[in-house]
């Protein structure tokens, strides 16, 4: 056979859109081997994939081959199982390719790529997964196919190797300023809430309502932070207070237990002022339960008025302590007090000092600055907030609350 005929069977039937080697001076067809490919080739232009891939494995038959000849018909082998959806014999035939010195490293790459690919539109999900792996072992790195991998792992339902994949994805992104790909969180939230991982949903869905400000992604934010068992106690009326300003606070009960956690926590202003909302709203002062909640009322607003008579005692002793923790508390009283100057800078001062854990910190910082009115250092103290407890996903929220409205508190 001439080279102009190899070219020319190669270049129409050779594996999907690959490049084709270089071919050398000595390779060439023997009669029936280029006999039986080029029949391969007419049925294959025509779509008769079992015709040509008869003719391949005729080709294939002839004895003493040359290497070249086994090449060029695992060369036509994957054109036609390609193209005809055979999964496996397209994979077996670019197998041999990959292993042989006639491809090049790039050419080796596009097979491994195409397999991958394959399998995954053939809905063989673990092939497809094994396949990419592989590719991006030799390959590198490869935003399309680490999706597809992701992808791959969910339809499966191998949620845990779904997270390992997307999770270092999607922080890259962010941390590069980019937009993550709806569809990666989207999988990422479900992966986590099929795995009872709160605290990877919550963080998924952050960032969803964040880039994608949906309605349902705000409810099932919401409900993450709710059921997020991983949360402490120290941030459950943080969770309350996000979702009082978004909205999502309509019965008694919760504004009757935000009173009491903000009571526990020695903040008897933020309790009062909290519960002044639910009588401006008419969700408290109504019913059976109104007489104890004007009783729960007079009680925080006595406490009020002797944590205002202390307040100065308290900063005294709070300055004596080692660590921050209930300096930061004062200067957040200070602030709700009308002192948002002095509460401030105690609370900075706090901080500085040393606290127990500086993100839920910087999270109280950041609300008591909004709560003063300025929105401009409340959102570059909530983008400060890091750590995996809640903080970080309870001050981005903030941070996109306050970029929405008007702060409610």
């Amino acid at each position: 056979m001439t080279m102009r005929f190899v070219r020319s069977l190669l270049c129409s039937a050779a594996v999907v859109s690959f490049a084709i080697p270089a071919v050398q001076a000595a390779d060439t067809l023997s009669q029936p081997v280029g006999v039986a490919l080029q029949q391969a080739q007419s049925a294959l232009a025509a779509h008769n994939y079992a015709k040509a891939m008869d003719a391949v494995n005729e080709a294939d038959a002839v004895a003493g081959k040359s290497a070249y000849e086994d090449y060029t018909i695992a060369q036509m082998r994957a054109a036609v199982a390609s193209q005809a959806g055979n999964v496996a014999q397209a994979t077996a035939a670019y197998e041999k390719l990959i292993a042989s010195p006639r491809t090049p490293r790039n050419l080796k790459n596009q097979m491994l790529m195409s397999e991958g690919s394959m399998a995954y539109n053939a809905k063989d999900y673990p092939r497809a997964a094994a396949a990419i792996q592989r590719y991006l072992k030799e390959a590198g790195p490869n935003p399309a196919m680490e999706t597809l991998l992701a992808q791959s792992y969910y339809l499966q339902k191998d949620y845990a190797h779904t997270l390992s994949v997307l999770t270092p994805i999607v922080s890259r992104t962010v941390k590069a300023g980019q937009k993550p790909v709806e569809s990666q969180l989207q999988m990422l939230a479900a992966s986590a809430t099929a795995l009872k991982d709160s605290t990877t949903a919550t963080h998924a869905y952050v960032l969803l309502a964040t880039y994608y400000p949906k309605k349902e992604y705000w409810a099932l934010l919401l409900h993450e932070l709710v059921v997020n068992t991983k949360i402490p106690a120290s941030l459950q009326l943080d969770v309350y207070r996000i979702r009082l300003a978004v909205g999502d606070i309509s019965t008694a009960r919760d504004f009757m237990e935000m009173t009491e956690i903000a009571m526990q926590g020695h903040m008897p202003q933020l309790a009062l002022d909290l519960m002044n909302q639910g009588y401006q709203q008419g969700v408290l002062g109504q019913g059976a339960e109104a007489p104890r909640q004007a009783r729960l009322k007079a009680m925080v607003e006595k406490t009020v008025a002797a944590k205002k008579e202390s307040i100065e005692a308290d900063e005294k002793s709070a300055l004596a302590q080692t660590s921050g923790n209930e300096l930061l508390n004062v200067g957040y009283n200070y602030v709700t007090f009308g002192q948002a100057a002095k509460g401030l800078a105690l609370m900075q001062q706090a901080i500085t000092k040393g606290v127990t854990d500086p993100n839920i910190a910087r999270l109280h910082l950041g609300l008591a600055q909004m709560q003063t009115g300025n929105k401009a250092e409340a959102i570059q103290t909530l983008k400060s907030v890091a750590g995996d407890n809640g903080a970080y996903d309870i001050a981005q929220l903030w941070v996109l609350r306050l970029g929405q409205a008007p702060a409610k508190h």
